[in-house]
């Protein structure tokens, strides 16, 4: 899988690519992620990005030019056979929301051309005509599309095979219909005992439920499939 991210802010990712499971997949060429500078692809000497909204309006408006320059030049590797199946989306407020299926669609391409959008928003011709998708994270406006795409690209590499080193959590978590199973977790100790007040107004135990602490496998499945929630929006 290849994620390719359009954006004027390329190094809000830095910290993303380099931690965790993102960079031990990148290790292992199992997803490869490049991060492109949106004013690589402008021809004038200030690499001017945007400009002020036809109509009048607040703020600025990311330019078409560009983004056009940027995806022709990264959707020309579709030609290629390893890169045959790509999406182009664009973070909007207005998108579809994303989801875990949506996820799971998504991870069966080769390619994502992601566009981060900033400011008060893109030219629209991008959506109209360059965009295959346009995609939310939430009902909520945010100051750019680089966070959408790092919750986009964490939740497909999750799915794609060796990201996770095994293979067996996808299989207990994931749904005949490809939705996510989420269940609550415990770990050590057993038994936690908070000091002072907090939230309370008395101190007491906090304990584990004893079915976990059981050993008994079939009960500890049961305790789970009781309490489970599926997620298959």
């Amino acid at each position: 899988m290849q994620f390719d991210i359009i954006t004027i802010f390329p190094e809000i990712f830095d910290s993303f690519l380099k931690e965790s499971l993102i960079a031990r997949a990148q290790k292992k060429k199992l997803i490869k992620i490049n991060i492109h500078n949106l004013r690589k692809w402008t021809t004038d000497r200030h690499r001017t990005v945007d400009d002020r909204p036809f109509g009048g309006g607040l703020g600025m408006v990311l330019k078409v030019e560009p983004i056009y320059k940027a995806v022709k030049e990264l959707s020309s590797l579709r030609v290629k056979k390893e890169l045959s199946s790509s999406k182009i989306i664009l973070f909007t407020p207005r998108g579809k929301e994303f989801n875990q299926k949506m996820a799971y669609q998504l991870s069966k391409l080769n390619q994502i051309i992601m566009i981060c959008g900033r400011y008060e928003g893109v030219d629209e011709r991008v959506a109209k005509h360059i965009a295959d998708m346009e995609l939310s994270i939430g009902d909520y406006d945010l100051m750019g599309g680089e966070l959408p795409a790092m919750v986009v690209m964490e939740t497909i590499a999750r799915l794609i095979p060796g990201v996770l080193g095994k293979p067996e959590l996808l299989k207990e978590r994931i749904t005949k219909e490809k939705g996510f199973i989420e269940y609550p977790q415990y770990t050590r100790p057993p038994k936690f005992y908070p000091k002072g007040k907090f939230r309370r107004a008395r101190p007491e135990v906090w304990r584990v439920p004893k079915v976990l602490l059981s050993g008994h496998h079939q009960k500890i499945a049961e305790w789970r499939k009781k309490h489970r929630k599926v997620i298959e929006k």
